[in-house]
């Protein structure tokens, strides 16, 4: 019992004798102190606005079974598997990969927009905001130049500048945060990639339905093309015959009649497919589906020159005294080390 009060009473001793350390170096900790809140007020001065256009989605797509075939050759271009998951899996993980892809990306950048007044490509817009290139407009962006810049700002907006997130597993509901140095920017690139995805997704989503379409409508014209050939043939084989009696004189009239007939059977049957290939086209069409888009003028998340001098003035105040307190130690030790 005596030895946990003496160890105690040693602890309190020592304790003391640190503060007693710090009270003495007071004015050293507060000149720290100052040098890192006005280092603190400078960073703040030199750390640039950045703004975040945030767009809220949902995928649209049909809630039962669904036939991946139609989507996998995509899929397998972004390097990911469907495998056997529902449509809601590809809605809420897919999507993403989708949205980070480079063909996506390189897509949104080639888009033309107006930004300080100046109608230009989002990619030489994205090299003037960030400062990649004095002077955008004085370069030949030959192939090899653009495919180098290009892999150096989708590596840059993937890995710094883009960021999705599930805002609501339930409902399906995906956030897009994109982070630039201009709020215009921020605004026109987050919406460019949600309708650069939400056409590409609803393309190869829809592919099989639409290549059967193109298929039944060539098709469907070509007997209708043959039904009206048909027709005519027909009136002009019964202007020929309206004065004929005998049933060999009408042949012609009967094949035609044949004909036509055959194909008007054939026509009405395409017609009725093609409706139906049509409805289930805009049945497997999926949606992207907006929820909340970016306003203008977009809040800065730079954060107050308060708030940085408070960080750097705390950092500065641990910094000094944990130094202070390390060469008190030190000292003490070797104090101790010397009477012995």
């Amino acid at each position: 019992m005596n030895d946990k009060k003496s160890s105690l009473r040693d602890i309190l001793i020592e304790f003391k004798e640190y503060y007693t350390e710090l009270k003495q170096k007071f004015f050293l900790i507060f000149a720290f102190i100052l040098l890192f809140s006005i280092a603190g007020y400078f960073y703040h001065l030199y750390k640039q606005d950045t703004y975040i256009g945030t767009i809220s989605f949902f995928v649209e797509d049909e809630a039962e079974s669904i036939n991946l075939s139609s989507i996998s050759s995509m899929a397998n271009q972004f390097g990911f598997d469907l495998g056997g998951g529902s449509s809601s899996y590809f809605s809420q993980q897919n999507v993403i990969e989708l949205l980070k892809s480079r063909k996506i990306i390189e897509s949104t950048l080639s888009q033309k927009s107006i930004i300080f007044k100046k109608n230009d490509k989002l990619l030489h817009h994205y090299i003037s905001i960030n400062g990649i290139i004095e002077d955008s407009a004085s370069i030949d962006f030959n192939e090899s130049f653009l495919d180098s810049i290009t892999n150096i700002i989708y590596e840059e907006i993937v890995t710094e500048k883009l960021n999705i997130i599930s805002q609501n597993d339930d409902a399906g509901i995906l956030n897009l945060n994109y982070t630039s140095l201009n709020s215009q920017f921020a605004k026109i690139f987050s919406e460019g990639l949600i309708k650069q995805m939400s056409d590409m997704y609803s393309e190869y989503r829809t592919e099989k339905t639409r290549y059967s379409l193109k298929n039944l409508q060539s098709r469907s014209d070509s007997v209708f093309s043959e039904l009206k050939r048909s027709e005519r043939n027909l009136a002009k084989a019964r202007d020929r015959n309206i004065r004929v009696v005998t049933s060999s004189g009408r042949l012609d009239e009967i094949k035609y009649m044949r004909e036509v007939q055959v194909l008007n059977t054939i026509y009405l049957e395409l017609v009725k497919n093609l409706e139906i290939v049509k409805m289930t086209l805009l049945e497997k069409t999926p949606i992207i589906q907006v929820v909340d888009t970016p306003t203008l003028p977009l809040q800065s998340e730079k954060k107050p020159a308060i708030f940085w001098v408070f960080i750097f003035s705390f950092l500065g105040f641990f910094i000094t005294s944990f130094v202070i307190i390390l060469r008190k130690l030190v000292m003490d030790v070797l104090q101790q080390e010397n009477y012995k």
